[in-house]
């Protein structure tokens, strides 16, 4: 422990292990025992400031990641991964802590007082049985210890085989050793041996303390060496990027593009003023200044034609305002005056169908915008009308804009009119020219659909007719054979050709609309 010059946190751990040593060598005192609750306070205060610092390091990183994603990306996703894995240990490390306190019956009153009862904690019996058996491990012993060569794989296990990182790792193993150990007597003993069986409760609670200290530690450590193992690499001319800034921000078919291509980098700065022109923009409005420091500029645009921008960026630079010039271009077009009208389904509508409809119009907004036409309405969604066509063969939609100076622009167009195809008849779902044995046919249910139709109609059934051959026709009516028709089916022979023919049929919920005939069905009877 001699030797070299040492952190106030390393010598804070050398004097905890000293007080170890001592209390080996003699009964242990109230002073002593005081002593530990002392460290463990220091450690646990210790570790609050770390937690504090090391968010302050990880948002460091995560803000060199989004200014320069080439050089600190990976930097960054490994420090994310490293504050996962050690948080996870950190908590794992409390909840054996934790049970120091129930087993030993010490956590009420640690409850009640905020603090380690310290005098109270000089036995270590109820640690000793959880962790140790004879001159062996318990199962939860044995899964302390490999809790911890877990932590070390996991870390270890991210910072790869890079050699830029092997001093951490050496650090990292010299902090969490769980080697066995040579004792006073040049005997070997298991490491949770040496450090934890036969010490007083509240000595072991503060060397969990500490090792989540050196856990906070370890953080450090890797935040700081990803910050440094980048730092030259970052300042690389490689690493700078051409940017392209055209003369103006809008260009016109056949006009020639002109700009300038610089080297430089995005800098995630906040500005502390922004005036464009003679206005000082609000830089504390909703949206005013994003994630990367970037400034939003809102103003109301000119007449059509080319415009320049300029204004000045100011931002805080070693205490004192910084301002920085800039200018642009942009270009103002004139307001788009054709609408946007399109069937949701195809490019005619369906007589006896509510064709749903999106109707727009290109810059403005909806509630400004207006169509009508013969069986057009309002429905439920921005731009959604339904039309339902009446007689003809054609319908125009007229639709008229208002835009934000109170002048209107108009646009119309005109879509087909079709009658829906005739139903195809069926008898338990199949269609044409079948085969079914008598049965099939004497319980079978007669219906009709819409083949390959865009829209999905409910189609109902009330009558049809059949037809067995020898035998006179039968009028059914709904959708199930009457004992006349099941009669006659019975009297079919093998091979007889059945015909279910002038099947009537409408769709559900409007029955005012007359569908096309449907097609007949033949059964071959089998049997």
């Amino acid at each position: 422990m001699a030797g070299g010059k040492l952190s106030a946190r390393q010598k804070m751990i050398n004097l905890m292990y000293l007080v170890f040593i001592a209390m080996i060598a003699m009964t242990t005192s109230k002073e002593i025992l005081s002593a530990f609750s002392l460290f463990n306070t220091k450690f646990e205060s210790a570790n609050e400031l770390a937690v504090s610092a090391n968010t302050n390091l990880l948002r460091g990183l995560k803000t060199q990641a989004e200014e320069k994603p080439a050089d600190f990306g990976v930097a960054f996703n490994n420090a994310q991964q490293i504050s996962s894995i050690s948080d996870e240990f950190f908590t794992y490390l409390e909840a054996q802590k934790k049970m120091i306190l129930e087993k030993g019956n010490y956590a009420s009153k640690y409850a009640e007082e905020g603090e380690l009862p310290a005098e109270e904690m000089d036995k270590g019996d109820a640690l000793d049985e959880h962790w140790f058996t004879g001159d062996r491990l318990t199962k939860a012993g044995q899964a302390f210890v490999d809790r911890v060569n877990k932590y070390k794989a996991d870390i270890n296990a991210v910072l790869g085989n890079d050699v830029a990182y092997n001093p951490a790792k050496e650090t990292l193993e010299r902090r969490f050793n769980t080697s066995d150990v040579t004792n006073k007597d040049g005997k070997k003993q298991s490491w949770l041996d040496y450090n934890f069986q036969g010490f007083p409760a509240v000595a072991s609670y503060t060397k969990l303390t500490a090792m989540q200290n050196d856990i906070k530690a370890t953080e450090a450590n890797l935040y700081n060496v990803f910050l440094g193992n980048t730092v030259d690499e970052a300042t690389s001319l490689k690493n700078f990027e051409a940017i392209v800034i055209p003369d103006k921000n809008a260009f016109f078919a056949g006009e020639k593009f002109t700009g300038r291509v610089v080297l430089g980098k995005y800098a995630n700065v906040t500005p502390t003023k922004l005036v464009v022109g003679d206005d000082e923009q609000d830089l504390k409005r909703e949206g005013a200044i994003d994630s990367t420091g970037a400034a939003r500029i809102e103003f109301t645009v000119g007449n059509v034609g080319e415009h320049e921008i300029n204004g000045q960026f100011t931002f805080l630079e070693k205490g004192e305002q910084l301002p920085i010039d800039f200018k642009g271009n942009y270009v103002v077009v004139p307001r788009p005056k054709t609408a946007t009208i399109s069937a949701d389904k195809m490019n005619v509508v369906y007589r006896g169908v509510s064709n749903p409809m999106t109707i727009s119009f290109a810059g403005v907004t909806d509630d400004k915008v207006k169509a009508s036409g013969n069986g057009l309405s309002r429905a439920s969604g921005q731009g959604k009308y339904v039309m339902n066509p009446g007689t003809g063969s054609e319908v125009t939609i007229n639709v008229t804009a208002t835009l934000d100076d109170g002048s209107t622009a108009r646009d119309s167009k005109t879509f087909r009119i079709k009658d829906i195809p005739a139903p195809t008849g069926m008898i338990s779902g199949q269609t044409g020219v079948i085969k079914l044995p008598k049965r099939n046919v004497e319980v079978g249910t007669v219906g009709a659909k819409l083949e390959d139709f865009v829209f999905d109609l409910p189609i109902e059934t009330t009558s049809f007719k059949i037809k067995v051959p020898g035998q006179p026709t039968v009028n059914v009516a709904g959708t199930k054979m009457n004992s006349q028709a099941r009669a006659a089916i019975n009297r079919a022979r093998r091979g007889d050709n059945i015909t279910i023919f002038d099947i009537k049929a409408r769709i559900q919920g409007n029955a005012t609309y007359r569908l096309k005939n449907v097609s007949p069905v033949v059964v071959e009877i089998t049997n």
